[in-house]
């Protein structure tokens, strides 16, 4: 197991971050950080005035290395607010460790974002909500018991997660979804390290915990916002039955295939979710 980054490390990416964002999109003040999953891409077409930056040149931020995962950061509106998109996350699978997202969504709320709208592609445990169903995160369960806060100092690393996905947000985001007409599943997430899916057994186990919906992702994200100080709201698209619960073989071609078919009710679900959340007064210009 690696050996944590001590936290003057991470601080000191976090500003040059700032530091490369200010450079490329002065006065630029997001309010609300989004991590796009597979399947959700297409929240971007609903963007005015979108700046488009390459991971690759901004320090700290991960490089994509999945596929379905852009690798860019988009800064611009949807409606009244201003939003900073990430077009893919690092996954803890990819190297073994969990706080890859660390220095991207610490940059994001210097920058002056107050909450964090995640979304992400997973299996479903439940019959009623099969492939293509839309699914508001309630709740999660860590599984691995892996926290991107080992090594943190001070008593703030104790972050309570009894309201870890914001119960107002989940408000806003079901009455969204209802003048729409769109049908939103509610449930428990489950967070499995990966990458390999999930054996029938596991899944019969998850069943028994609580769970609705399994992925790959997410958890480390929502306790990075949280020890922030971030409010996070959290959708899944359904991509599959997870293991045992169908006859077809599941694959990561199979997770895209599936996202890329529901992508566009998605990215309009979530546009219109974002422009809805209320936020409270003008941000200030973060450190300098």
């Amino acid at each position: 197991m690696s050996t944590p980054r001590p936290p003057d490390a991470t601080a000191a990416d976090v500003g040059d971050a700032v530091v490369a964002l200010r450079a490329r999109a002065p006065g630029v003040l997001p309010r609300v950080a989004v991590v796009l999953g597979s399947g959700w891409g297409g929240v971007t077409d609903h963007m005015a005035g979108a700046i488009r930056i390459p991971y690759a040149d901004l320090p700290g931020f991960p490089q994509a290395s999945v596929e379905g995962h852009a690798g860019e950061l988009w800064l611009g509106r949807l409606g009244a607010v201003d939003v900073a998109v990430m077009g893919g996350r690092k996954h803890g699978y990819e190297t073994g460790t969990v706080d890859g997202m660390k220095v991207p969504l610490r940059c994001l709320h210097a920058l002056g974002c107050e909450v964090l709208v995640q979304t992400n592609a997973a299996g479903s445990l439940n019959a009623d909500m099969g492939p293509g169903s839309l699914m508001l995160v309630s709740d999660h369960i860590n599984l691995p018991q892996r926290s991107p806060l080992v090594g943190e100092c001070g008593s703030e690393r104790f972050v309570g997660m009894a309201d870890a996905y914001d119960r107002a947000l989940r408000l806003g985001a079901r009455r969204v979804a209802t003048r729409l007409g769109v049908h939103l599943h509610e449930g428990v997430y489950l967070w499995c390290f990966g990458p390999q899916f999930e054996t029938p057994a596991e899944i019969r186990a998850f069943k028994l915990l609580g769970a609705d919906a399994v992925g790959m992702s997410t958890v480390p994200e929502t306790l990075i916002a949280r020890h922030a100080g971030m409010r996070v709201l959290a959708l899944s698209l359904i991509t599959n039955m997870a293991a045992g619960l169908s006859d077809e073989p599941l694959s990561h071609a199979l997770t895209l295939s599936a996202a890329k078919a529901a992508s566009e009710r998605a990215g309009g679900l979530l546009a219109a979710v974002i422009r809805s959340i209320p936020l409270g007064g003008a941000p200030d210009a973060g450190p300098s």
